[in-house]
């Protein structure tokens, strides 16, 4: 096994992980939700777009389907230099999966017209994948497993209560991805303030790490929670505009990674 290489096809299919919830999410704030009206064709008579939609829209979603292909790429080139490895050779599994798994979701959402309860779903298990593709990471090089501890099970709960609760808010907000999309129907200013809680939770949880268990990556954890507390009051202060949404989507991804490789130092530690 070339751990170099390894590394490589590691850190890419978490980097493309990443990128679906960017991508979702420029979907989402452009309205292009159903720019592809159909699952698993982009319409009724094409696999591509064609002339019969609009196509600003239509290549947005057909874009962020296609980046499902580029990360079947990355976890097969994962898992096939993983196979000798036990512990990778089941992360990567689950990453192959997985994927799959959001491709079935996806056509889900589109198919009930971007009903928020899939398209939450879509979101999370993005999350639950990124999680997975970190443990994948970072087990490529020498580790050993440490005693746990109950501050690290408790963040790690607590940032993913914090993004669920992130969609809960965004289901019942404005950017739906198409017009005709339903809507959760929560009043929005009362989830959002059960959102803002969380996110103060999971700060004074790291804090708490920070100070009691120091580790760079809690420092990060503090960067990334500050920085998309800082957005998520701008975008709320001026009406959650387009860009301001899309930027709090990619500050969930590194939010939620950073969290889990703060979990992850309270289980595992390199040699």
């Amino acid at each position: 096994m070339n751990r170099g290489r390894l590394w490589y096809f590691a850190t890419s299919l978490l980097a493309l992980q990443m990128l679906l919830v960017v991508t979702g999410g420029l979907v989402r704030v452009t309205g292009s939700g159903l720019g592809c009206p159909t699952w698993p064709k982009c319409t009724a008579e094409s696999l591509v777009p064609d002339k019969s939609t609009s196509q600003f829209h239509t290549y947005i979603e057909f874009g962020n389907r296609m980046l499902t292909f580029a990360l079947f790429a990355a976890a097969i080139a994962t898992l096939i230099s993983a196979w000798k490895r036990n512990d990778l050779r089941k992360l990567a599994l689950l990453q192959f999966f997985g994927i799959f798994g959001q491709g079935i979701l996806g056509g889900i959402t589109v198919l009930t017209k971007l009903n928020p309860i899939p398209v939450a779903g879509h979101l999370l298990l993005s999350m639950l994948l990124i999680a997975g593709a970190a443990n994948l990471q970072f087990k490529v090089s020498p580790y050993q497993e440490i005693s746990d501890e109950l501050i690290g099970k408790l963040l790690a709960t607590s940032a993913f209560l914090t993004l669920i609760a992130g969609t809960v808010v965004t289901g019942s907000g404005p950017h739906a991805g198409d017009w005709q999309a339903p809507r959760f129907g929560f009043d929005i200013t009362f989830v959002a303030k059960i959102h803002g809680a969380l996110v103060a939770t999971t700060l004074i949880l790291a804090i708490f790490v920070a100070i009691k268990r120091p580790r760079k990556v809690a420092n990060w954890l503090l960067v990334a929670i500050m920085g998309q507390g800082l957005i998520g009051l701008i975008q709320w202060w001026q009406g959650l505009p387009q860009v301001l949404v899309g930027l709090h989507l990619l500050g969930a991804s590194l939010f939620w990674f950073a969290a889990w490789r703060t979990r992850l130092s309270f289980l595992f530690q390199r040699l």
